[in-house]
């Protein structure tokens, strides 16, 4: 077995999710109000109007739509949706800060083998779908070869993958 033939380009982690919006300061108000962001430096050669922001180990690039009125506008939330998951502390924690900003959410429960996973859905300014879950506490099994471990454990290039052009590894999310 060669020896990244289960990561063929060599990927570390997740770098940053890129979103189009309708106001770049509303929208860094709610990442950083909200979720925790902060601002951190955008690279000058940058010759359009954005917003990069820093936080969980991951990056959120703002980018101002060049058409914001032809961005769709979501009203109801779908956990079924595109959408970024968070793991967090304290669900009830999560729950009280959302109905104290008056953000419009929708729970969620996910149960497999007597593990229950707690999840809150809600949107952005733009309508982008956040979750906010517990679901470390689901172990990650892949389909073939390897152990069950937690999400926030997991070593893709630690596991075993006896055929990795097979493989396909997945967690369970709506």
């Amino acid at each position: 077995m060669k020896e990244n033939a289960g990561n063929p380009l060599h990927l570390t982690s997740l770098n940053h999710v890129s979103l189009l919006c309708r106001s770049i300061e509303e929208s860094m108000v709610f990442y950083q109000t909200v979720l925790g962001f902060f601002p951190i430096r955008r690279p000058e050669s940058l010759n359009f109007e954005g917003a990069w922001l820093f936080g969980h180990g991951i990056g959120i690039h703002l980018l101002r739509s060049s058409e914001p009125e032809k961005l769709p506008k979501k009203t109801e939330i779908n956990p079924k949706d595109n959408h970024i998951s968070f793991q967090c502390e304290s669900m009830s924690a999560v729950e009280k800060k959302l109905e104290d900003m008056e953000i419009e959410y929708v729970r969620a429960i996910v149960e497999e083998g007597g593990i229950q996973v707690d999840q809150l859905f809600f949107h952005d300014p733009d309508g982008f779908m956040i979750e906010i879950c517990n679901c470390d506490s689901l172990p990650v099994v892949p389909l073939v070869g390897g152990m069950a471990r937690s999400c926030s454990r997991v070593k893709l290039h630690q596991m075993v993958q006896p055929q990795p052009q097979t493989q396909i590894h997945q967690v369970v999310h709506p």
